[in-house]
């Protein structure tokens, strides 16, 4: 009998602790350890070699350090005192700063992916790590939220390169026993499950649980015995994997699944946010608890449950957007919708630019969009580019006025910050410097570190980079059985004293990885300039499906092993978090050069900055925001992206090389130290690093979204829903009444020039044809007038019912002091008044202007 099949009874042998030591397991079940220098000293200090060998996971070390080494550490004083620091430092990070009572806030956070740490591996690339560095800003900031996401059990692929330089993926299977991961389990001691019904039959779904410092999370696995059918067992296996079928499964299992396992582990959360669309089936699993448990009709359902939805997009293309074929969102929702006594085309007309289109596919994003009150992008310019493409939605509105803001991203300093550096700001900034996120004046202080000492500081960390560079170097070429001549090379490759350029990052075509490359013969003498030489590390890994940008490593590949740039361009295999922070770390220039407005936000280079690594990009996403205090470079303008930019960034790149970067890299100053180069790195420290960290971003999520989510919830679940049934009414009855709402008449406009101070009065008469005055609201756009005609700079007034002249006919007037001068213009608007702040503004059409 194969052993897969014999029934086999499951045991955990936990290692027997030394009393002296006896709380190292709780401190290798919570992942506080990825961001907590003294509890990560703890375990490299117990042994080394096996920290390493056990890809820095303290479940496996812990699994399998002799007694012996237990016993030893147990009996030595300074090992004790490290391990006193650590639990002191766990006390302190786990106590929680909120009062008993305080708030019954929490936020439930859906996400695919989450990059907490490299021995995780359920991320695969910025959206993940961005996840996993929200979960910790929260835990540092004692935001009280609870995570949800999927543990697969291959994770993303693992990339090596065959002879020929193309990505080959293999997949790794991921022992959940041997992870900081917990059975989340009742109080018989049994691992709790939910279940989703397919219609294939029920899918029973295991919680597991992450602690990630203060915030608690829970994971979803298919992979039980409880499934009978493989398909279902493997729903739960690879991230990013598998057809739409596939996916519209594990969407499934994320947003109906997430949204009971957090009911089965008995919380409650006030606040519901959708990071990306893949867990907006969320929306409809709150729908059917509304309309099964309160009462409530669809309609009201939907306005019960988006007060406190919150969705963030990232995606600033189309192409990237989830869509379901109606067939196939048909094939798995027809029961579910029967069931819930959901009226199939209501629901997918949430999920539809054209509602009343039958045939159009299911958007995630729409379903997102139109299931929440709060959307946001993640940069200013995502949010001009997410207000461009989700325009459609509100067509009536003009584009600037798409009621989606925006949060910039931000990185987790604790994680991403170089040990070397932490200890220069231990010495030079404040001693709570750590806890200062946000101390602006305080940051300033880095200007009292000495040049000489921040550069040595630099120069160690590239080192370093280099010896693990060229480790992992040989390791692969190793692996393929390379040629001795290639052995040779991959233990030779880079130079410690050449100024080193990154780049590593999704091999997407749109982040352009092969634009530095365009004119070989110019790079290269760039690169081989005896006297000042240059090199390029690059990393990144492209979707298996995704074969052009499998070419794009391919050529990187075959440069690299050009005679005269084999010491100068390295490829490195399998990009993963342990690479990013090694490289973040370790270069002196951080290259990023996507086709403008198609990079939402971008990280790495936040992560770079922080290092004191200068930036070389695109003026796209966050470098948009922060290039004039970044002490970085600018490749071409504020200016959308065309074809012809290729040759023109290419150009502007090999220039920059030529004229700033590289002269000033290598000016001899103070003793051979290029004294300019350190002021730069400094500048992108002090300014960025406050900046862009993600207890900054968190916070904003909390000041921005959570807490008016949580208090717009508070007021409807306190009124006993009534106001959602009070809205699905008015909203009925508005939609029906709206074609009859006229402008009759408007005041007179200003016969001649207005004297700056004065004020111009603004006037509309409007037919109500049945609605009460307060049920619309009349607004005055007003702003200068373009040279196409349209307004710009432009603000927006509130005209007040002053009167209603009959039982039909609202006055609504109010005199505005224009705040410019010069060639200026107005225009009113009516729309139905359903909302206190425009930004919560429901996907509508229903708003008509004023003839001119």
């Amino acid at each position: 009998m194969p052993f897969n099949i014999i029934p086999v009874r499951e045991f955990v042998v936990r290692p027997a602790l030394p009393p002296q030591l006896s709380r190292m397991t709780e401190l290798a079940w919570n992942i506080l350890w990825s961001w907590e220098p003294s509890i990560r000293t703890l375990f490299r200090r117990l042994d080394p070699v096996l920290w390493k060998e056990s890809g820095y996971n303290p479940v496996v070390m812990l699994g399998r350090v002799s007694q012996n080494a237990l016993e030893r550490a147990a009996l030595d004083p300074r090992y004790i005192a490290q391990y006193q620091l650590a639990c002191q430092r766990f006390d302190a990070q786990m106590r929680s700063m909120r009062t008993e009572g305080q708030s019954d806030k929490l936020i439930a956070y859906f996400s695919a992916e989450y990059g907490l740490t490299e021995c995780l591996p359920v991320y695969s690339g910025g959206l993940g790590v961005l996840s996993g560095d929200h979960m910790k800003s929260s835990s540092d900031l004692d935001i009280p939220l609870v995570g949800v996401g999927l543990l697969y059990q291959l994770g993303y692929f693992r990339q090596y390169l065959n002879a020929d330089g193309w990505q080959q993926e293999r997949y790794l299977e991921n022992d959940f026993y041997s992870l900081p991961v917990q059975p989340a389990n009742d109080e018989n001691g049994k691992q709790r499950t939910v279940t989703v019904q397919l219609p294939t039959g029920p899918v029973v779904i295991r919680i597991w649980r992450i602690d990630v410092g203060r915030v608690r999370m829970l994971f979803l696995d298919t992979n039980t015995p409880e499934n009978p059918r493989p398909e279902d067992r493997g729903i739960t296996s690879q991230l990013y994997g598998g057809d739409n079928d596939t996916r519209i499964r594990q969407e499934i299992v994320l947003g109906i699944g997430g949204m009971r396992a957090l009911e089965a582990v008995g919380l409650t959360p006030t606040v519901f946010h959708m990071n990306e669309g893949h867990s907006a089936f969320l929306a409809l699993e709150r729908i059917r608890l509304f309309i099964e448990r309160q009462g409530l009709t669809f309609e009201e359902a939907v306005e019960a449950t988006r007060v406190n939805n919150v969705f963030t997009t990232h995606t600033p293309v189309p192409a990237g957007i989830d869509l379901f074929d109606p067939g196939l969102v048909y094939h798995y929702f027809s029961q579910f919708c029967r069931d819930a006594k959901i009226d199939f085309d209501s629901f997918m007309a949430l999920g539809r630019r054209n509602a009343s289109d039958k045939g159009e596919p299911l958007s995630m994003a729409i379903l997102a969009l139109n299931a929440s009150a709060y959307r946001n992008a993640v940069s200013r310019l995502h949010r001009e580019v997410s207000q461009e493409m989700w325009h459609s939605l509100w067509p009536t509105l003009p584009v600037w006025e798409t009621p989606i803001t925006s949060i910039t991203n931000g990185v987790h300093m604790p994680s991403w910050l170089n040990g070397d550096l932490a200890d220069l700001y231990d010495q030079y900034l404040e001693p709570d410097w750590r806890s200062r996120w946000d101390d602006l004046e305080m940051w300033k202080q880095i200007r009292d570190i000495p040049n000489e000492e921040l550069l040595e500081m630099h120069r160690r960390r590239k080192r370093r980079l280099i010896a693990f560079i060229r480790d992992r170097q040989t390791a692969s070429a190793f692996r393929r059985k390379a040629a001795a001549t290639e052995l040779r090379y991959s233990a030779e490759v880079l130079d410690p004293h050449a100024l080193t350029i990154g780049f590593a990052r999704r091999f997407a075509t749109y982040k352009r990885a092969t634009l530095l490359f365009r004119d070989v013969d110019r790079l290269k003498k760039i690169l081989c300039d005896r006297e000042r030489p240059v090199q390029i590390i690059i990393a990144g890994k492209a979707h298996p499906k995704d074969q052009p940008g499998k070419a794009f490593i391919r050529e990187i590949v075959q440069l690299s092993r050009d005679p005269d740039l084999w010491k100068h361009i390295v490829f490195v295999e399998d990009y993963d978090m342990k690479v990013a922070r090694e490289l973040v770390q370790g270069v002196d220039l951080w290259l990023n050069n996507p086709r403008r407005g198609e990079e939402a936000c971008g990280t790495s280079g936040m992560k770079a900055s922080m290092n004191g690594v200068l930036n070389l990009s695109i003026l796209d996403g966050w470098f948009d925001e922060a290039y004039e205090m970044s002490g970085g470079w600018a490749i071409g303008d504020r200016e959308p992206y065309s074809e012809d930019q290729d040759a023109i960034h290419a150009s502007n790149i090999y220039y920059l090389l030529e004229r700033e970067i590289v002269p000033l890299f290598y000016a001899q100053s103070e003793g051979g130290l290029s004294s300019d180069w350190a002021k730069r790195m400094k500048e992108s420290m002090m300014n960025l690093t406050p900046r862009f960290d993600a207890r900054r971003m968190v916070h904003e999520y909390d000041q921005e979204l959570y807490s008016p989510a949580h208090d717009n919830w508070t007021e409807m679940r306190g009124g006993g829903f009534a106001e959602a049934r009070q809205r699905a009414e008015w909203n009925r009855r508005v939609r029906e009444i709206w074609p009859q709402v006229n402008f009759i008449e408007m005041g007179p406009a200003p016969a001649g020039p207005v004297m700056s101070g004065k004020p111009v009065s603004v006037r509309a008469n409007i037919r109500l044809a049945g609605l009460g005055p307060q049920d619309i609201r009349v607004e005055c756009v007003i702003g200068r007038i373009g040279t196409s005609g349209g307004l710009e700079e432009t603000e927006v007034v509130v005209l007040p019912n002053k009167a209603v002249m009959d039982s039909d006919i609202a006055v609504y007037e109010r005199e505005i002091v224009p705040a410019q001068t010069g060639r200026l213009g107005y225009a009113v608007r009516v729309s139905p008044n359903h909302y206190d702040d425009p930004l919560t503004r429901p996907v509508t059409s229903l708003l008509k202007w004023s003839p001119a």
